[in-house]
């Protein structure tokens, strides 16, 4: 396909949530105008357009594939960007592990947005190949391709004010990047507050009942519904279904 072209399409239109039919004119590799076919409703015989997905949390590595490859196949399914938190890699090589993922997705056109990640080793109690300490997040942060502090996993340090855990929140903040956070299921939005860390939280990627989003929301975090599992898969249990009907409920929809 060359990149001027057009197609005629049923175009999905997320925020006015209407589906019609209409042109799409393509110049130079860009969309330059979408002409709606007037009065005319969605066609089943055509294709659909929408935008591509954005995967708002996965671990690259645990495709088991580099990112080249995991875009390739991505882009396939309607994926063509993601939220990536490279600390699978990190835990077995550290620092070093996390700068291959980073050297390895500049060779795709594929919009990877990776984080430092904040919690390696994930536990005290694992033996990992390597540490990220808050010394090394400082120095991911200097690389224009790091957009954020990754899932701060370690919720007990930041209630009780773990030096390096706030160190590398503070970081957070300096840096104007984010946190993302897997909060615990009891964690109260006034403890993670009254921690110092309200704001500087981002993310809630696993919403699952009304109340929990209902805190996400009070300490400034977005909810991403994720499934059952850590990637964001749905269970069985249809945990990532009901995710997406509670957050629409807290907005009103």
């Amino acid at each position: 396909m060359t990149a001027d072209f057009s197609l005629t399409a049923n175009v999905v239109d997320v925020f006015a949530r209407s589906i019609q039919p209409a042109v799409i004119q393509v110049e130079g590799g860009r969309i330059a105008a979408i002409a709606p076919i007037a009065e005319a409703e969605a066609d089943p015989t055509l294709p659909y357009a929408l935008p591509g997905f954005v995967d708002a949390h996965v671990h690259i590595e645990s495709s088991l594939l580099v990112p080249t490859e995991f875009a390739r196949l991505a882009v396939r399914h309607g994926t063509v960007a993601t939220v990536s938190d490279p600390h699978e890699i990190g835990n077995v090589l550290g620092v070093a592990g996390v700068e291959y993922m980073l050297a390895n997705a500049a060779h795709s056109p594929f919009k990877f947005c990776f984080g430092a990640p904040s919690c390696v080793p994930a536990t005290p109690f694992e033996t990992a190949g390597a540490a990220i300490t808050a010394a090394d997040i400082a120095r991911l942060f200097e690389n224009p391709s790091i957009g954020y502090l990754a899932e701060m996993m370690n919720w007990p340090g930041v209630l009780h004010r773990d030096a390096d855990v706030m160190q590398k929140i503070a970081l957070a903040h300096d840096q104007r990047a984010r946190v993302l956070q897997r909060l615990a299921d009891l964690l109260a939005a006034r403890h993670f507050a009254h921690a110092g860390a309200a704001g500087a939280v981002a993310q809630d990627q696993q919403i699952a009942r009304e109340e929990r989003a209902v805190r996400a929301a009070q300490v400034q975090q977005h909810a991403v519904v994720a499934g059952h599992g850590h990637d964001a898969q749905v269970g069985d249990d249809g945990r990532g279904a009901r995710g997406l009907e509670v957050v629409g409920r807290c907005h009103g929809e």
